[in-house]
């Protein structure tokens, strides 16, 4: 049985890990390679919308610049899904995502993924080991693409106020 402190500790690790997701879309958004990989262990890992990967905060730090440098990637509309404590120092977290142009207003559905964060306590706080950004293609499902792009562009206009 769940004691109160028990109960306390776990929901502070569940905003914790709420917070370092957040950070890290945020991150993304912002377009800083910087605190994007300083969310991650030093040996954590990120495998990309189209398979890329890179591996470790500089590998992440200066993939992440190459893209900002050339590019202007659509912001990050994230919904978590579920938040799931492995262990006492391991946490898995589940979102779904969807991209909205810099100067748009709709949700890109091509660009509609399921983001995984595994994540680990390290001198009391939660970093990142793994994050993957999966593509939410639903090949011969419309009706679920077709759902999932409405649940994400209602979230985009409830964070606009719109």
């Amino acid at each position: 049985m769940e004691n109160e402190f028990t109960a306390t500790v776990l929901q502070e690790d569940v905003s914790a890990i709420q917070k370092l997701y957040k950070q890290l879309i945020n991150s993304w958004n912002e377009m800083d390679s910087e605190a994007y990989a300083a969310l991650f262990t030093t040996d954590g890992s990120i495998i990309g919308f189209d398979g890329s990967q890179a591996n470790g905060r500089k590998e992440i730090y200066d993939h992440l610049s190459g893209i900002f440098a050339d590019h202007s990637p659509a912001r990050f509309v994230t919904k978590i899904r579920e938040i799931r404590l492995l262990s006492p120092t391991v946490v898995l977290l589940r979102a779904v995502a969807g991209m909205v142009p810099r100067n748009g207003k709709e949700i890109n559905a091509k660009t509609n993924a399921i983001q995984s964060v595994v994540a680990v306590k390290e001198e009391k706080r939660f970093l990142i080991t793994l994050f993957q950004n999966t593509p939410a293609a639903f090949h011969g499902r419309e009706d679920d693409a077709k759902k999932l792009t409405q649940e994400l562009q209602e979230e985009y206009q409830r964070e606009r106020g719109t």
